[in-house]
């Protein structure tokens, strides 16, 4: 059996050690920073270790990304601003968004208005002539974009590269032209399971005309962008440039994910996060001690959480952990914590923590997560139970997920009180249930026969080994919607069969007068 694996591997990664030279490549981070950046920071690290020449074009706001100036790389970063001007807006913008979240208003306007702004921001990045033709005299063979942002491909498409991208969120948050029926591929905020009543399939298709004219109302904001720095008669259309990837990648995993219909340029790499894990640093080992059996609780609800957690919120939280008999080792800024406020007990705070590591701990009896897919996955990776505390509507995507798959639960920021988060807590850290269903997980996750960075990089080699995906890539993808939905065919039949009954209409009625005429000469 081990050699079968042995000779999986090798046919899977050969193409790459085939290649006669290293490749270059571009990755493309998304302006949205935070847990977009250190995806495709992670993805640059893997590339660059594989042999290839990596470098990353970076939007940089200290504000989204304060793990950039600490961190030590070893690709090239070509980095770029907007103006001032566009800044503030974009970081008041940003805080509003933020604000409005926290009090349960976020909605689809809020969305529309950070679209526009990253409308605006792609408009002075193709206006700056430097940092283009910098970027194409690089002459790189490939470019990997991280699909949120769609500047991104506007980008890949002026540098008239062939591309891939990786999605990291689910995969029901942008339209890939993949075969999904409605009746139990749940469609984006319908916040539903696979599992679908009458009542919920209804829902799941009434949601998904929403979508489509929503994502089509989202894409549009770039049509100004397009128009201003795409010469007419070769101007893209963003619809048709998603399905022009050469592969798509996916930071999920079956584990977590609701089974679906896939096509071959589709690639599961869920995991690309997980690190090796060290040693826990000696103050967390002290602090977890002082707790013995009863372990400790990991808090960690994600770098924007984090820089805008209100002193309300923060004591909620508090007051719950002092309800708990574990230790709490919780991701908080100090300098957010009022000076009158007193910390419980057993709760720890620090504004790094080694997540990763603190998830395999032995001890580990519960992870608090703000849901975001990258720490879902770090968690079923160690097979950790969660309580999911949600903001945007892509982490309670997430969240129905894990409390489907039945190893966690959910509630929303919003609904924060002492008593709730507690009996939360408590319940998946009593009822073992849960503990079981995230083994169960975790044992999903680890028994692939390639890591995740394996399938990323064979896929990769193989895209430059054959020179593009086109023998992976389904017709159907270049067909017009209403060829794909059979519109032409259904009406030609429909056509047809209504001249058929026109036709046999005609000749009863032939047959009918001609009886009548006969009936009467026999009279006469």
């Amino acid at each position: 059996m081990a050699g079968q694996w042995t000779l999986l591997l090798a046919a899977f990664l050969l193409p790459g050690f085939l290649l006669s030279e290293a490749a270059k490549i571009l990755t493309v981070s998304s302006s949205l920073g935070g847990s977009h950046y250190l995806l495709l920071d992670q993805v640059s690290e893997i590339l660059q270790d594989h042999g290839h020449n990596v470098t990353m074009f970076l939007h940089i706001e200290e504000f989204l990304i304060p793990e950039f100036k600490n961190k030590n790389i070893s690709y090239k970063v070509i980095s770029w601003l907007p103006s001032d001007n566009h800044r503030k807006e974009f970081k008041k913008l940003f805080d509003f968004f933020d604000r409005s979240f926290r009090k349960g208003r976020g909605g689809s306007e809020n969305i529309l208005r950070i679209m526009e702004q990253l409308g605006i921001q792609c408009s002075d990045l193709l206006k700056r002539g430097d940092i283009m033709d910098s970027l194409k005299n690089e002459n790189f063979d490939l470019i990997f974009i991280e699909a949120f942002d769609f500047c991104s491909f506007l980008v890949a498409e002026k540098l008239g590269k062939p591309f891939v991208a990786i999605i990291p969120t689910q995969f029901s948050t942008l339209d890939l032209g993949l075969p999904s029926p409605v009746s139990y591929v749940p469609v984006f905020r319908s916040f539903l399971t696979d599992h679908m009543d009458f009542w919920g399939r209804l829902k799941n298709l009434l949601r998904f005309f929403g979508f489509s004219m929503k994502q089509r109302q989202i894409q549009s904001i770039f049509d100004n962008t397009i128009k201003e720095h795409f010469p007419e008669g070769s101007r893209p259309v963003l619809s048709h440039l998603l399905k022009k990837a050469e592969l798509w990648f996916v930071n999920s995993d079956f584990a977590l994910e609701f089974a679906r219909p896939l096509l071959p340029n589709t690639v599961y790499v869920g995991g690309l996060m997980v690190r090796p894990v060290k040693p826990v640093p000696q103050e967390f080992e002290d602090f977890i001690a002082k707790f013995g059996d009863s372990g400790f609780v990991l808090v960690a609800l994600g770098s924007v959480v984090s820089i805008y957690q209100s002193q309300e919120v923060l004591m909620e939280m508090n007051s719950a952990f002092a309800h708990l008999s574990q230790g709490v080792i919780w991701k908080c800024n100090p300098s957010h914590w009022s000076k009158d406020a007193k910390l419980a007990a057993n709760v720890k705070i620090r504004d790094w923590l080694p997540q990763n590591d603190l998830l395999a701990h032995p001890r580990i009896r519960l992870f608090v997560t703000h849901g975001g897919l990258n720490s879902i996955m770090e968690a079923i990776q160690h097979g950790v139970p969660m309580v999911g505390i949600h903001v945007l509507q892509e982490q309670a995507e997430n969240l129905i997920r894990v409390e489907a798959k039945k190893f966690g639960v959910s509630l929303q920021l919003k609904q924060i009180k002492a008593e709730t988060l507690a009996l939360k807590m408590k319940e998946v850290i009593e009822d073992k249930r849960y503990k079981s269903a995230a083994v169960a997980a975790s044992i999903i996750r680890c028994s692939h026969p390639l890591t995740p960075a394996q399938r990323l990089v064979g896929w990769i080699d193989h895209i430059l080994q054959t020179e593009g995906a086109t023998h992976l890539k389904a017709h159907g993808l270049q067909q017009p919607w209403h060829e794909q939905y059979f519109l032409d065919v259904f009406l030609f039949l429909l056509v047809v069969t209504l001249d058929t009954l026109w036709l046999c209409g005609k000749l009863l009625g032939m047959v009918a007068r001609w009886l009548c005429g006969a009936r009467k000469l026999k009279k006469a």
